[in-house]
C-alpha cells in the first residue's frame, strides 16, 4: 500500500470512529485527552502533511477494535494504544 493510500484510509477510519472511542473512554483512560488534541491537530489543516500522516496512523490504531492488547483486558488494554500516541505527539514535536 503506498503511503497516500494509508494515509488516506487511516483518516477515513479516524473520522469514522474517532468521537465514539473518545467519549468511551473519556475519564477512564489517562491519555484520553492527549488523543483529543491529536485528533485536532491530525485535522487541522495547517499541520504539515508527515506530521498529520503519523497522527492519523496512532489515532486510528487507537479507534480500531483489534490491537496489540485488547481494549477491554483490564489495566493493560489501553497501554499499547497510549505508548502509541504518545510517540506520535513526540515526534510531531
Amino acid at each position: 500500500m503506498s503511503d497516500s493510500a494509508e494515509l488516506v484510509e487511516n483518516q477515513a477510519t479516524v473520522r469514522r470512529g474517532f468521537w465514539q472511542k473518545a467519549r468511551k473512554t473519556m475519564g477512564r483512560v489517562p491519555f484520553s485527552e492527549d488523543a483529543v488534541a491529536a485528533f485536532y491537530c491530525a485535522t487541522d489543516s495547517a499541520t504539515p502533511l508527515p506530521i498529520r500522516a503519523t497522527l492519523f496512523g496512532a489515532l486510528a490504531y487507537f479507534v480500531l477494535p483489534i490491537d496489540a492488547i485488547p481494549d477491554f483486558m483490564l489495566g493493560l488494554g489501553f497501554t499499547d494504544d497510549a505508548a502509541i500516541i504518545v510517540a506520535a505527539l513526540t515526534a510531531a514535536k
